[in-house]
């Protein structure tokens, strides 16, 4: 009689297998947020361990990341993920992405390893579903693929295929040449789970009913929510305490995002009663900022004299008073991160736009429980406009955005800001800005390369949608900035990839690769017209652009005549419009000089004094 089986496994062991997923599983449903703080997670303990000077055999003596356990059923026809197939699908798009961009040759055949083999002229992918076959395949190559109309899983690989890139897109992130071996190698060998097998459907279900339905721990958030209760002792506060704790938690807790409250109170506690953080050295100790992100229930315990919970009624008014009070802010904040148009800052859906989660508890720093509906708003408009010029700028400048890269400088933002008003707000903030050597204004032109494409895309979302609703058009930005499934757009060269039309200025093609890369060269238009204009030459595409966004009509004469709300903005801007019958190096440097300038007043610093002033 077999019996039911459990070993500790890297994931070089675990995927070095062949595995297939039953018929009613089959569906990956993981969302950018869970991909998006597993690729943090898996980053920040790698870069707890890693330094710079270390010799690649140093990568044994890293430390270990537990992942949890998976399930597989083991039958006569194969071995089936039972659970777990969200993770080990997540850690094999992960892997695609590091065999895509390691320059190490002999790293990429074991990174292939894991993901698929070559088996009579086909590809055979570790994790085999028949659906997927063709995604998985063009992911790995690097191949394009229209993902419209395929089923859920298929779509959701290549979007969170598209947020891993984006997460570790930039040369000091860990993708920069240097580094990427020893992540990989990390990753291969020291991130484990525990390998669960019986030799069954019936016994594999058994355990995961087990481990699911038994003994389920309480999450930090009710945990905390315990020792907050459990220290007041007068029954008519605690009652009233445990109410609103209750009817918050549920408020936040909605459909498919069972985390949100404990992610409000994270950002709370952080955005609040964070002091320390952990140094960037290795082997330093994890410190308020950290602590609070990992096990807050603990820390609220282990400072209650800091937070100054002394008494029954400072225990009450914690609940009461400050998790009321920052929750609710937090939960409005939340959902202007998803819609556009929701009564707050734009500027906070555009940085959730760029995937940058920290904005959360910087939003909340300065407020406080006293300031009244209008003040809030005011300080969220200032704090959101400065996040999101600050992202505009380092994208601009090549420069990481990613967790991993901002936290400590968000820390000490926090800690600049907390319980600021809104007039000090605007004098900080603008004050970095302007003191920063970070400004549209750079030495390497900015461009389009490897990996940056979604930076670039929302950027002249941002540029073309400015341009618009300056001369009086309604926003499509929403519409813009989509860039899959209908009505997606997609950036387009004004330069087809053809450098023997371009011989005379760039003898050298790589010279004109680059050339053809720069902002200045790039447009936004529907994926299905740009689709239709193939390799034609720019005068062949003038008249197409005509009926395109205003950005693309710009190039156009038509553009500057009987169009009094274009021609108005022009005037007010001073921005250096011109239509281009023809488009050669000159022309391209004309509109890249162009676009850096109507950057530098979509994302104008001076909007924080002006925001400080403006009515809610």
């Amino acid at each position: 009689m077999k019996k039911i089986q459990g070993e500790a496994k890297s994931i070089s062991q675990i995927l070095n297998g062949k595995f297939s997923i039953d018929f009613y599983q089959r569906e990956y449903r993981w969302g950018r947020k869970h991909v998006v703080e597993l690729v943090k997670d898996l980053t920040e303990k790698f870069l707890e361990n890693h330094e710079p000077q270390d010799e690649r055999t140093a990568v044994r003596d890293y430390g270990l990341y537990f992942l949890g356990s998976i399930i597989i059923s083991d039958k006569e026809e194969g071995r089936f993920i039972t659970d777990g197939q969200q993770r080990l699908t997540s850690i094999t798009l992960l892997l695609i992405h590091l065999y895509r961009h390691t320059a190490d040759g002999d790293q990429k055949q074991p990174l292939s390893n894991l993901v698929r083999s070559y088996d009579l002229g086909r590809d055979s992918f570790n994790i085999e579903v028949k659906e997927r076959v063709d995604c998985m395949k063009a992911l790995f190559h690097g191949e394009p693929f229209d993902e419209t109309g395929r089923p859920e899983s298929v779509v959701n690989l290549v979007a969170r295929f598209r947020d891993i890139e984006e997460t570790l897109s930039f040369p000091e992130s860990l993708c920069h040449e240097k580094t990427l071996p020893y992540f990989a190698d990390w990753l291969m060998r020291n991130v484990y789970l525990v390998e669960i097998t019986a030799y069954s459907d019936t016994d594999a279900y058994v355990v995961f009913k087990t481990m699911n339905d038994r003994g389920m721990s309480l999450t930090p958030t009710e945990m905390l929510k315990g020792y907050l209760l459990d220290s007041i002792k007068d029954p008519g506060l605690r009652d009233h305490a445990g109410r609103i704790w209750s009817e918050r938690v549920e408020a936040l807790r909605k459909p498919g995002r069972e985390e949100e409250a404990a992610d409000a109170v994270k950002a709370w506690l952080r955005s609040q009663h964070a002091t320390t953080i952990r140094e960037r050295k290795r082997d330093a100790r994890p410190q308020d900022f950290d602590l609070i992100g990992t096990e807050f229930h603990r820390w609220v315990e282990d400072h209650a004299k800091k937070l100054r919970l002394t008494s029954s009624a400072s225990f009450a008014d914690f609940i009461s008073r400050d998790f009321d009070f920052y929750s609710r802010w937090y939960e409005r904040i939340r959902a202007a991160a998803e819609t556009l148009d929701n009564g707050l800052s734009a500027a906070i859906h555009f940085n959730a736009r760029n995937n940058f989660t920290l904005q959360y508890p910087v939003l909340l720093a300065p407020l406080r429980c006293d300031d009244g509906e209008d003040l809030v708003r005011r300080k969220l408009r200032i704090v959101s406009t400065y996040i999101d010029i600050l992202i505009a700028r380092r994208i601009w400048n090549f420069k990481a955005t990613a967790y991993s890269t901002m936290q400590y400088a968000m820390f000490r933002l926090i800690l600049d800001i907390r319980g600021k008003s809104a007039d000090e707000l605007a004098d900080i903030l603008h004050k970095r800005l302007m003191d920063s050597n970070e400004m549209f204004d750079t030495k390497d032109p900015f461009r389009l390369h490897g990996t940056n494409g979604p930076q670039v895309h929302r950027l002249l979302a941002r540029i073309t949608d400015y341009i618009e609703t300056r001369s009086g058009r309604p926003s499509r930005y929403a519409e813009y900035v989509r860039r899959s499934g209908k009505n997606a757009h997609e950036v387009e060269h004004i330069w087809a990839g053809r450098p023997e039309r371009h011989k005379n200025e760039f003898p050298d093609s790589r010279d004109f690769e680059e050339y053809r890369n720069r902002i200045g060269g790039l447009l936004l238009l529907p994926k299905d017209f740009n689709a239709s204009l193939g390799d034609m030459k720019y005068e062949e595409k003038l008249d197409h652009y005509y009926g395109q966004n205003l950005l693309a009509k710009s190039l156009c004469e038509k553009a500057y005549v009987n169009n009094p709300g274009f021609k108005r903005f022009i005037k007010e801007s001073q921005l250096p419009f011109r239509p281009h019958s023809e488009f050669k190096k000159a022309d391209l440097d004309a509109r890249q000089e162009l676009y850096r300038k109507i950057a530098e007043q979509v994302w104008d610093p001076d909007s924080l004094l002006r925001e400080a002033s403006a009515e809610a």
